[in-house]
């Protein structure tokens, strides 16, 4: 039997463990034994079963609101992203993503798919702009009370995606009064854009009976153009004005290749535009491209409860979120099939002897039909507006019939997202402007007409070569729930308890693009429509059974049944043992899943345009071997997609001294197979040439002279993924008496190993750092809070060679990145905080190594330089 005394002991331990309680939510299911008081029985992230002792056999840590405060971060993606286990970076808005307005998390380095992210321990639906994966741009900062990450496989209790771990927000409950706040921030590094601003207005009442918080929030950044940072060059892409030589057109030792339409002069005078090399008109992307879009959210919720009688209470939650995006991208280019080419007799050919441009042939080829790449820079930028919404409604019922709880609800949420895109190029006009020589490629912008009637004839023109897409998406997500949890004997340790539940669970997904994208016709973009519907049926148990006095096993067990391509079962198995009252060992052993989703399943055929490194179409257009070159792709749907499994085992131990020391250490390994797995065009043309399989229906079709014509590109079921890693936490206080109390935290990751279908340890590579830290040290004395935060990445190697030997040689080391951020806070009698800070107060410039197209790795780290910023908050 456990007392208010063992209680408090658990209280002590589980903050070295990093477990917190997520809510008291129901009254102890003990019989209490005479004089022995009744407890709570608490619920922790990881386990359904709601238990007295906080400690656990998995690791939780909690960023609880204090952390959050002094973290300086305005928004949940943010405070999430330098996190340690966020060991790759993830996603951020990019102008110019099919994503642009999304943010997300990518716990071991894993992929955001297989990060779950829940609300009060229920899921977060999907993005519709992604389909795979949530978006915490969503889940306004005000909302949350604290921040729960499990870094543990979690199939066996929450379902699919729970593979890497689990990140469950939980918002603000037990609040009376009100509390007002405001803020602003500046960056110094670009020399334009980036700066932030954020509010919030939260209220809360109660009675003996009822309770309900509320609140509206809102922050937003501001877009950051490419040329604002000193070190960015003019980017050179072959979208220019070039045509694309037939082979042997000026002699039997002619490869063809890409070659300028214009003079050097004439290149060099249109606005940026600029001769690269001997013979390549390139365009200058950066002039006016933004990596970074802009960002904003406007939040509101509302929760309540109500207590019916002393043993039946009832809830609901609410939130409604509004976020929207700016990008902007540089200006469209002609990668749509039907205006890729030109035709023998356009003024605009140089095979054509009438054409401006001629250049004779000396092989005897005539004028014929050429490919050209040609940046149609009069039509403007391409700008995107994203304007992502989502209403998240729950409805629950909880109590207790006889000695078991129970608890049921219903929960409706829905996303959608709308997005516009400006500056297109319609392609099938492109080409009849280019062939008639209504359009000329030496004068883009028409300055050869000089009267208004033809300045205004040229508009019209231009007018319908560009094209506004639209592109609207839907995720809907219906559940109905319940649980029933009960005490099943007594046992030497304690009592078994046992959780049994189902769920239902509809999914509704749309990813519908206008008519003339679905089509191919429209250049410059990318992606098509998907969509589709399924149902869920999902029943759990779990049971805990403490064996002896300090020794305890939990078995859990899911099975999730999925309408469109089958069934799992995700068992698992972990254990605690408290050798002492300071030192607690864990371990567990857990299978999991990731179900194809509803992008990957249905989508239609999307034309892309990557970027890869092939020497045959590097040759063909008169490039050298080793380059960059865009050539054509289509990524196609696979309806006959499986689900992934995967496997986990974690070892661990907690130690607490003394009273104002503990730690954890925690290794895991996951391995991964049957993975569903995107086979894009690098990793198809490799494999093309190593003879390594390619999966049914992708590959190479390539040109008579051996460049690239088309590559089929999507996902399929293959291969195994290994990881191995360790992390620990560190916790120190300080109590000085009048003087203070000094607390500081330090999280750190540790892996040790990533190894794809038994291939050699990428770890170090470019994007996978070995190692992630952050380090928190907080000062309070009197009515001052002093805070200074760490931030570090470990190095990784810009250039990886295989030795014959089978040996890794690493060379061009990104060198550690650490940053450090200040506040200062200071608490008034009335009410009031006044915060100022900075992060990354040093200034610390992202590491600059070329990823992804981009000068730095932009998941990995920012390139704001100090963020300076003060906020005022004030409580009634």
């Amino acid at each position: 039997m456990y007392n208010n005394s063992k209680l408090a002991k658990s209280i002590r331990l589980a903050m070295m463990f990093g477990a917190a309680a997520t809510a008291s939510i129901s009254t102890s299911v003990f019989s209490a034994e005479d004089g022995a008081e009744e407890v709570e029985r608490i619920s922790v992230t990881g386990s359904r079963i709601k238990r007295t002792d906080l400690e656990g056999s998995i690791p939780v840590t909690v960023i609880d609101r204090a952390a959050i405060d002094f973290s300086g971060q305005t928004s949940v993606s943010d405070l999430l992203r330098n996190t340690s286990f966020n060991s790759a970076g993830s996603f951020r808005p990019q102008s110019g993503s099919s994503a642009q307005g999304t943010s997300s998390v990518n716990l071991r380095g894993l992929g955001s798919e297989r990060s779950l992210i829940l609300v009060d321990g229920r899921r977060l639906p999907k993005s519709p702009s992604t389909g795979n994966s949530q978006d915490l741009n969503s889940i306004p900062m005000a909302a949350v009370e604290r921040i729960e990450i499990l870094s543990d496989g979690a199939s066996a209790v929450y379902g699919s995606d729970a593979i890497a771990g689990v990140i469950n927000i939980i918002t603000r409950k037990n609040f009376t009064g009100a509390e007002l706040r405001i803020g602003a921030s500046e960056v110094s590094l670009p020399n334009d854009g980036g700066d932030r601003e954020e509010g919030s207005a939260v209220f809360g009442a109660s009675t003996d009976k009822a309770s309900v918080i509320g609140g509206v929030s809102w922050n937003s950044r501001d877009i950051i153009f490419e040329n604002a940072y000193d070190w960015v060059e003019p980017g050179a892409s072959s979208f220019g004005a070039n045509w694309t030589r037939p082979a042997g057109y000026l002699g039997e030792g002619d490869s063809g290749g890409l070659s300028s339409i214009l003079s050097a002069s004439e290149c060099d005078g249109l606005q940026d535009f600029f001769m690269a090399g001997d013979d390549f008109c390139a365009y200058n992307f950066n002039a006016t491209n933004a990596n970074e879009a802009s960002t904003s959210n406007t939040s509101g919720f509302v929760k309540a409860e109500y207590e019916i009688n002393d043993d039946w209470k009832i809830f609901s939650h609410t939130l409604i979120s509004k976020t929207t995006s700016f990008g902007r991208y540089a200006p469209t280019l002609n990668d749509a099939g039907v205006g890729a080419f030109m035709s023998a007799d356009s003024p605009n050919n140089p095979t054509n002897p009438d054409s401006p441009f001629y250049e004779a042939s000396t092989s005897g080829q005539g004028a014929q039909e050429v490919g050209f790449r040609h940046r149609f820079a009069a039509l403007g930028n391409r700008d995107s507006e994203v304007d992502n919404w989502s209403t998240d409604f729950l409805v629950g019922v909880e109590g207790t019939i006889g000695d078991a709880f129970v608890d049921f609800g219903v929960r409706k949420n829905k996303t959608k997202t709308y997005e516009i895109g400006r500056g297109y190029l319609m392609g099938s006009n492109a080409r009849v402007a280019i062939d008639s020589g209504a359009y000329m490629i030496n004068d883009p912008f028409g300055t050869r007409f000089t009267t208004d009637a033809e300045k205004s004839d040229y508009a019209n023109l231009l007018s319908g070569l560009n094209v506004t897409t639209s592109r609207i998406g839907t995720f809907d997500q219906e559940e109905v729930f319940g649980s029933i949890a009960f005490d099943v004997m007594e046992m030497d340790g304690g009592t078994l308890q046992a959780v049994v539940g189902a769920e239902y669970r509809k999914e509704d997904y749309s990813d519908t693009y206008d008519s003339l994208s679905e089509a191919g016709q429209v250049g410059g973009s990318a992606g098509n429509s998907a969509g589709g519907g399924r149902d869920l049926k999902s029943a759990y148990f779990e049971a805990l059974f403490p064996v002896m006095e300090g020794l305890e096993f939990t078995v859990a067990g899911r099975y999730d049944n999925y309408s469109d391509y089958g069934s799992d079962f995700s068992p698992k198995v972990s254990v605690k043992y408290d050798v002492t009252d300071e030192l607690v060992l864990r371990a567990s052993y857990g299978e999991g899943f990731r179900a194809p989703t509803l992008d990957i399943l249905t989508a239609k055929p999307a034309p892309d345009n990557p970027s890869v490194s092939d020497d045959p179409s590097c040759l063909n257009l008169g490039l050298a071997e080793g380059c960059d070159v865009q050539v054509s792709a289509i990524t196609l749907a696979n309806a006959e997609m499986g689900s992934e499994s995967s496997e986990q085992i974690s070892l661990g131990l907690a130690y607490q001294p003394t009273d104002w020391l503990n730690f954890s250490a925690d290794y895991y390994q996951i391995e991964i197979t049957n993975m569903i797995r995107f086979f894009g065009a690098d990793t198809i043309l490799t494999r093309e040439q190593t003879g390594d399989p390619i999966p049914t229906g992708l590959g190479v079709t390539r040109l008579a002279n051996g460049g690239v014509d088309l590559i089929t590109q999507g996902y399929a079921n293959e291969g195994k993924w290994e990881i191995s890693g360790l992390d620990l936490n560190l916790n120190t206080t300080f109590d000085f008496g009048n003087a203070g109390t000094l607390r500081q935290t330090l999280q750190f990751s540790h892996q040790f190993d990533s190894k794809i279908d038994g291939g050699r340890n990428t770890i170090k590579d470019t994007g996978e750092p070995q190692q992630r830290a952050t380090l928190s040290n907080s000062y309070s004395w009197e009515n001052l809070d002093l805070t200074w935060n760490m931030n570090m990445i470990g190095s990784q190697y810009e250039d990886v060679t295989q030795i014959d030997d089978g040996s890794v040689q690493r060379t061009g080391n990104i060198a550690t990145w650490i940053t450090h951020d200040l506040q200062a806070t200071y608490s008034l009698s009335t009410g009031t905080k006044i915060s100022i800070g900075m992060q990354n107060a040093f200034e610390k410039e992202p590491q600059l190594s070329s990823f992804d197209g981009r000068n730095y790795n932009f998941d990995l780290y920012d390139a704001y330089g100090r963020i300076t910023y003060v906020r005022l908050s004030q409580t009634f």
